[in-house]
């Protein structure tokens, strides 16, 4: 083995951390990241590390089972036998962390960051975030423990530590302490039982799930489809049947009213008429509180005075009211009958906490034995719950002359509560294939009578398989949000699938769970295509909820002012009670930050791809960005459309990784090789094609053409003029086709559509109501200024002056803000450059600088050229530079503040001429 020796660089660090909740540019499952800087070690794999190996999986060896790149088991100890990057392994120690801590998660990826060596991006599957980042953090401190002592210390790890409660990072490294510490978060943070297990069908049938607080409330299904859950509460329980299931007396008043057999009883507020209601009802009775829960202050087969008044005073403290319920003891076993929609699904026999005698040990040794078991935990999160030696067990065995030290017989079953409670350590065995017919019909009726969905009816018979109006016993307890674990892991006894009818109560077969989700990307056109297909859809029924770089909007009301065109947005859309079909336009940077905001689209489409965004997050090329792109079409559902632009080569190389159904569309008019065969074979496209009035759009499916409309009957394409709005509707009409929206539907939304402010704000709006006219158009990159250019001077009419006010965000590349400036100058005869709002990360007036460059190097006049710092100035100066007749095109940030200004505007007195002619005061108009 090659001897250690010290590499030159730092120890390793962590610079970022994120987390991916949807698909993303490395998978389609959910994963946390974070970016790990190996420092010296990258000269370091661990082939190369004396001894690193042997130790790790002395440590770990539930890695032998990780398959890794060679698909099979053992495919990761080959990796590290064979040399592996730090990171690499840090990655699969992060899985079998949380994997041993209860989280089985089996999926990673670690890739190195270009242009950076030795820097890598960790990237790994996870069920609870916290638990993922603790594992990181875990895993990162196990793999500097079995360093060399000369590269030991690993920085940054409070990065992952962020957020973490007591998150060690200094102190010696213990791998049990480690785990001890994810067990306990894990128990902290992970659904119980019930809820796992609805969770657990919601997935298996395609629902979605989203958890929506840190305890039990989960939310299935998206917009108007949705559907909550806590626990086995759902959003259709009844509120009225859980008070009423949660008040004892009046609970059995209901039951008994409707012939359900219960025990006789009265409620009490003092020991002393508790004990005179025992003796009235006579024999053995149960004290309980009026509204407790979870078998708490509950006392079984109380027969002296002295008995009674120490069961009223276990149950009064858990009492809210401090009423407490004294009944009649009805003779049997305790059951617990589960009823769903007024069936019974699933029956369970419920056996108070025992133990079974050796002759050897003492009951507290026996029951140690029994906690023992893996099965059993804290609260009601494992299958079973320990058994907890309190003071209701010491009296418990006092009343049988025994303590905790006795020593039972061999064979000998001591009871040790009264109650059968699993929460209490009880044990269950399914009975539900015993159960007679009466019991069951008892158990509807009591569900009914209450008002739950959902029920527990906690039944006592002598034996279930005989009818309780022969045997005696009865109804002693209808529950709300029944726990469903003693059905689903009986102790005993086959398991019951309950979670699949109560989802099938929330969402009966056929019944949708999502809505339609229709994502778009590009660099350019996303708004005006997204608002098309918002037109479109609300025109078909449809109450759209709607993203972009305006906000969020549902039903066309904006509920949220923001830069909203990533996955935070989204889920707001899903989310939305009123929504029933969601169109979010999907930016670059959200895309790269977190992922997508849901798990798969109905269609996906991107427009274009140029060069815009460059240099930012590892995106230095079209090619990079192009790929971040193609996410959109690669998290398209099997049964969807893939919607991608013919005419960008970028863009339909994207059709080897799209899903579903591919959709082309092409304005170029002279469709090339892969668009006529995709057209033979029967594919979707949408053309504009010459026709006999001027440009159609035209619709070929399965073999046959439609044309949908003349391209001049959109008002927004001002006449047919603005081609980049005909390739937005070309992209919109697909989008919808794919969502089985009539053409006719189609044609009727795209002739209201117009280019209006109230329509489309900020994108190609035009106002004529001063002597000049101005557009207010958000063109910021070259390929958005040239469309822009190719449209004015269409527009422009002999005597007419272009003046432009442009700007460009900070982050983009020196050479992309002067190609800006230079397209500029090709464009406008008088210009205004202004700084953004936000330089992002550049001083103020350096975007400015290089505009002005850019123009002056494409030869543009120095002295028709200013330069203005607030955006706000910059449009006064460059509306006090027209004349009448003259077309104003103003790039605006801050839109809405902009458009005010414009239509506020009083020019001087020289500027106020009349009209041009042909033209009315406000509005757009081509």
């Amino acid at each position: 083995m090659t001897p250690f020796i010290p590499a030159p660089g730092g120890p390793m660090r962590v610079l970022e951390r994120g987390v991916y909740r949807g698909p993303h540019l490395y998978s389609l499952r959910p994963m946390v990241h974070f970016t790990l800087d190996l420092g010296a070690l990258e000269a370091w794999p661990s082939d190369r590390l004396p001894g690193f190996t042997d130790r790790l999986l002395a440590l770990l060896p539930g890695l032998e089972a990780h398959r890794c790149s060679y698909g099979v088991p053992g495919g990761f100890v080959r990796r590290l036998r064979e040399g592996t990057w730090l990171g690499h392994v840090t990655e699969h120690i992060a899985l079998e962390l949380q994997t041993l801590a209860g989280e089985a998660t089996a999926h990673g990826k670690t890739r190195s960051v270009r242009g950076q060596p030795g820097v890598y991006r960790v990237l790994y599957a996870y069920c609870d975030e916290q638990v993922a980042w603790l594992a990181g953090l875990s895993a990162l401190r196990l793999v500097d423990s079995l360093l060399p002592t000369e590269l030991q210390g690993v920085q940054g790890l409070n990065v992952l530590a962020r957020g973490l409660p007591d998150a060690p990072t200094q102190e010696p490294f213990a791998l049990p302490a480690a785990l001890e510490a994810l067990r306990t978060l894990v128990r902290r943070t992970s659904l119980g039982p019930s809820t796992q297990a609805l969770v657990n069908e919601a997935r298996r049938r395609g629902i979605p799930v989203t958890r929506l607080d840190e305890h039990s409330l989960v939310q299935f299904g998206h917009g108007r489809h949705a559907r909550r859950i806590r626990a086995s509460i759902t959003g259709g329980t009844s509120h009225l049947g859980v008070l009423n299931a949660g008040d004892k007396h009046r609970a059995k008043a209901l039951l008994e009213a409707v012939g359900v057999p219960v025990p006789q009883g009265a409620l009490v507020r003092t020991a002393q008429e508790a004990v005179q209601a025992a003796a009235q009802l006579g024999g053995a009775v149960v004290t309980k509180p009026l509204d407790g829960n979870h078998g708490r202050g509950v006392s079984l087969n109380l027969t002296s005075p002295d008995e009674v008044q120490r069961g009223f005073e276990l149950a009064a403290p858990h009492a809210r009211s401090r009423t407490v319920v004294v009944e009649e003891q009805l003779p049997g076993h305790d059951h617990r009958v589960l009823v769903v929609h007024g069936e019974v699904v699933a029956v369970a026999e419920r056996v108070p906490a025992h133990v079974v005698g050796d002759g050897l040990h003492s009951i507290e040794a026996l029951v140690a034995a029994v906690n023992a078991d893996p099965r059993r935990g804290d609260g009601h999160t494992n299958v079973l719950t320990r058994i907890v030696l309190d003071q209701q067990v010491q009296d418990r065995l006092a009343r049988s002359g025994r303590s905790l030290s006795s020593v039972p017989a061999a064979g000998e079953r001591v009871v040790l509560r009264d109650t059968a409670n699993l929460s209490t350590g009880g044990s269950a065995v399914d009975r539900t294939d015993d159960i007679h017919p009466d019991n069951a019909a008892i158990a509807r009726t009591a569900a009914l009578a209450v008002g739950l969905d959902v029920a527990g009816i906690d039944l006592l018979a002598p034996d279930i398989a005989r009818s309780v109006r022969d045997t005696g016993g009865g109804v002693v307890e209808v529950n709300a949000a029944p726990g469903l674990r003693m059905h689903l892991q009986p102790t005993n006894g086959q398991p019951r699938d309950v979670a699949r009818p109560i989802l099938a109560g929330l969402y009966p077969r056929g019944a949708p769970s999502r809505v339609p989700i229709l994502a778009l990307t590009g660099t350019n056109g996303k708004s005006t295509t997204g608002r098309m297909v918002a037109h479109i859809l609300t025109q078909a029924g449809h109450t759209v909820g709607l993203t972009n770089t305006s906000g969020v909007y549902v039903a066309g009301e904006r509920i949220m002012k923001a830069d909203a065109t990533g996955p935070r947005s989204a889920r707001m859309v899903l989310r939305h009670p009123l929504v029933t079909a969601a169109v979010l336009e999907t930016a670059r940077g959200g895309l790269l930050r977190e992922g997508l905001g849901y798990d798969r689209a109905d269609v996906g489409a991107v427009l274009n791809v140029q060069a815009d965004h460059l240099g930012l997050r590892g995106v230095d090329t079209v090619h990079d960005l192009a790929r971040v792109k193609s996410l959109l079409v690669r998290a398209v559902s099997r049964r969807g459309v893939s919607v991608l632009n013919a005419d960008d080569p970028l863009t339909l190389r994207m059709r080897r990784v799209a899903r579903g159904r591919l959709a082309l569309f092409s304005l170029s008019g002279v469709p090339g090789e892969v668009l006529r065969e995709h057209i033979a074979a029967g594919g979707l496209a949408a053309l504009r094609e010459p026709g006999e009035g001027g440009d159609e759009i035209v619709i070929y499916s399965g073999g046959e053409r439609q044309v949908l409309m003349p391209t001049r009957d959109i008002p927004a394409t001002l006449g047919g003029l603005a081609l980049f709005n005909v390739d937005n509707a070309l992209a919109a009409c697909l989008m919808c086709l794919g969502q089985g929206v009539e053409p006719a539907t189609i044609r009727v939304a795209l002739s209201t559509f117009t280019a209006s402010f109230e329509q489309n704000p900020g994108r190609l709006n035009f106002y004529d109501g001063l002597p000049f006219r101005v557009l207010l158009d958000y063109a910021h990159n070259p390929a958005g200024l040239e469309a822009q250019r190719h449209l004015l001077h269409q527009l422009r009419q002999p005597g007419m002056r272009l003046i432009g006010m442009v700007s460009v965000p900070g982050d983009r590349r020196d050479a992309d803000i002067r190609e800006v400036g230079a397209c500029a100058a090709r464009t406008y005869d008088e210009l205004v450059f202004r700084e953004g709002p936000d330089g992002r990360g550049r001083p103020r007036g350096e975007v400015m600088a290089l505009l002005q460059a850019g123009a002056l190097e494409a030869g543009f006049a120095p002295e028709r050229l200013h330069l203005e710092m607030e955006e706000l100035d910059a449009v006064d100066v460059t509306l006090r530079l027209a004349r009448p007749g003259d077309l104003v095109a103003i790039m605006p940030t801050q839109v809405d503040a902009v458009w005010r200004q414009i239509q506020a505007f009083t020019p001087d007195a020289g500027t106020q001429s009349a009209p041009i002619p042909g033209d009315s005061p406000g509005g757009a108009h081509p």
